[in-house]
């Protein structure tokens, strides 16, 4: 026998899962269920998220510039239908797009039309849909109906719904995870920080307050609605969760700003300390000091001197002494025994930009948004900002999935659906079989493009990725500059058209070109 070996200190246990090295014995990691350690804390990530989102800079560019790149001014559908399953020509299919293109514009960019509130438009909402998302974890879109009327044709409308809303209700939850989890009335479904599952884990249920938390007035008349989260009827969602999961179980999600609260908090600090300390030192003080003693003894005690009433007297001439101040070409004479010293600014300190500029980094890092990004500072090499650039769109891309997924294709298939049941779209089987309806809702979900440091290098690129059928002039048009490339064809060919009119090509005589060959 070899002789007894220590199960705990192979493997793991003898690197990371030591309890006797010196560098991790004191390491004492506690984790468990998503519910606790995601939901008993969200209330107070969301509170603390949301003011560094209000009030430091770093938490204030993350957010916005996911925003700016996954949104900017709208992801626009670009309907794209399967033609070999739906029997299609290449016409018919172009001339129906066209057309549910135009229905959707019509939808879409009319605030009254797709906005419960009437505020914002679907362009609009998306982007308000981004920020609530990162910032809070997580944000829900409500489906609601009204009535059709002329200029609005679709019953469609949405309500968002911050996270902080969606609860479980007083009276229904338990101590477990600080009253997050509880127990549905008559099902018994577990209710998971406002999110209701059945025996098998699947989402059923969401409840909304109809208040945020600690609003006024304290009435102690909180409210909440159940919402199904699939119609019984039209099998459509009644409401739309918009995350990012991390964990399996997950119910609830958690802002990209979570992992450096701390980081983040503690850099506003720092950075406020040093701007008040070089504002104070910016005034250029000075301090005269004296080597008498005003009688009394402290200048700065109260009472009488000398039988000098303070009420009628000004207090500064009542202690013998007043107050200089500096200006332009002034000549001022102290008196004897009296010096002036000044204050030696030294801010900033030594070494602030490059600590900041290195926690910012970190930050970056953590919520995948390169430095160059995250600062809007491209001073580097044209490698290394295209680097920063191409890592930064990578998780764009991503996120703009997530969005697609859990929001922009949900309301774009649900409005199709009233747009066939309504006579106003032609869709042949659209409800009588599912894989028909799923053909005639293909859709690309276009938005802002990658940056290009150097166009005519893109260009060149882009040229020869088609030249050598690596790449379609589709996906070039939609990927690197999110345009519909069909749609530029047809409208450079009516231009050339347009241009062949007003600049018709020179005619040449047969007599001249016989000329021009002598030559």
């Amino acid at each position: 026998m070899a002789g007894f070996i220590n199960l705990g200190e192979t493997g793991y246990g003898a690197a990371g899962a030591s309890h006797t090295k010196r560098g991790v014995k004191a390491f004492n990691a506690v984790s468990g269920s998503p519910q606790s350690d995601i939901d008993f804390n969200n209330y107070t990530l969301r509170q603390r998220c949301r003011m560094l989102y209000m009030s430091a800079p770093v938490a204030t560019s993350a957010i916005n510039t996911n925003r700016t790149k996954m949104v900017g001014i709208g992801l626009q559908p670009s309907p794209s239908v399967d033609r070999d399953i739906l029997g299609l020509t290449e016409e018919q299919a172009v001339e129906w797009q066209r057309r549910v293109n135009a229905e959707w514009k019509m939808f879409a960019e009319d605030k009254n039309a797709v906005d419960a509130l009437g505020l914002n438009n679907f362009y609009e909402l998306e982007q308000i849909v981004v920020k609530s998302w990162l910032m809070s974890g997580d944000v829900f879109a409500v489906i609601k109906r009204e009535e059709a009327t002329p200029l609005h044709p679709y019953t469609l409308r949405l309500q968002l719904v911050e996270a902080d809303r969606v609860s479980t209700p007083a009276g229904l939850n338990t101590i477990a995870y600080g009253n997050t989890t509880g127990k549905a009335e008559k099902s018994n479904n577990l209710i998971y920080d406002g999110v209701e599952v059945n025996a098998g884990g699947r989402v059923v249920a969401y409840y909304i307050s109809d208040k945020y938390p600690d609003e006024m007035p304290f009435d102690g008349k909180d409210g909440w609605t159940r919402v199904k989260a699939i119609g019984d009827e039209t099998g459509l969602p009644n409401i739309l969760h918009i995350m990012e999961a991390e964990r399996a179980d997950q119910y609830r999600g958690v802002s990209i700003l979570a992992p450096v609260i701390e980081m983040v908090l503690q850099m506003r600090r720092y950075t406020e300390a040093e701007l008040t300390a070089a504002i104070i030192q910016s005034y250029l003080t000075a301090w005269i000091t004296k080597n008498t003693v005003l009688p009394g003894g402290n200048p700065l005690a109260g009472g009488d001197i000398a039988g000098i009433n303070e009420d009628s007297v000004p207090r500064e001439e009542a202690h013998g002494y007043t107050e200089q101040q500096m200006g332009p070409g002034n000549v001022l004479v102290l008196e004897d025994g009296e010096d002036v010293k000044f204050g030696e600014p030294n801010i900033p300190t030594a070494g602030f930009e490059s600590f900041i500029k290195t926690l910012a980094k970190l930050c970056g890092a953590a919520m995948e948004m390169p430095y160059d990004v995250l600062i809007k500072e491209f001073n580097s090499s044209y490698s290394s900002a295209k680097g920063a650039l191409e890592e930064a769109w990578e998780t764009i891309k991503m996120r703009r999935a997530h969005l697609v997924s859990d929001f922009c294709k949900p309301v774009y298939e649900m409005w199709l659906a009233e747009a066939v049941a309504s006579g106003r779209i032609n869709a042949p089987g659209f409800f009588t079989d599912p894989l028909i309806r799923k053909a005639w809702c293909g859709a690309r979900w276009d938005g802002p493009a990658q940056i290009h440091l150097d166009p005519t290098k893109e260009a060149e690129a882009n040229e020869k990725a088609v030249a050598h059928g690596w790449k379609t002039n589709e996906q070039i048009a939609r990927e690197q500059y999110g345009t519909d490339w069909r749609s530029n064809a047809e409208r450079l060919k009516q231009e050339n058209e347009l241009m062949a009119q007003v600049n018709p090509a020179p005619t040449i005589e047969k007599g001249d070109d016989d000329n021009a060959e002598d030559a």
